[in-house]
């Protein structure tokens, strides 16, 4: 169980959201965190494979050679 102390402004949307489509609040508060909780979850994997190709060392391959290695230039 959490608790969670929202601004009015926000209580009161989420109240006139639920009002309009007779669904819980539970149930845009479950959506809205599960969502962004995926999109944080991307911003760290991404960061932490960046650290880890800079630590190795390796060389970034430019786009357009890349798209020419995979035969995908237009």
């Amino acid at each position: 169980m959490l608790t969670v102390r929202l601004p009015e402004e926000i209580e009161s949307r989420l109240n006139d959201l639920a009002d309009a489509t007779n669904r819980p609040k539970s149930f845009y508060v479950r959506e809205a965190l599960k969502r962004y909780l995926e999109d944080i979850e991307d911003i760290y994997l991404a960061e932490s494979a960046l650290e880890k190709f800079r630590a190795s060392g390796e060389k970034a391959i430019p786009l357009d050679e890349l798209e020419r290695r995979l035969a995908l230039e237009d």
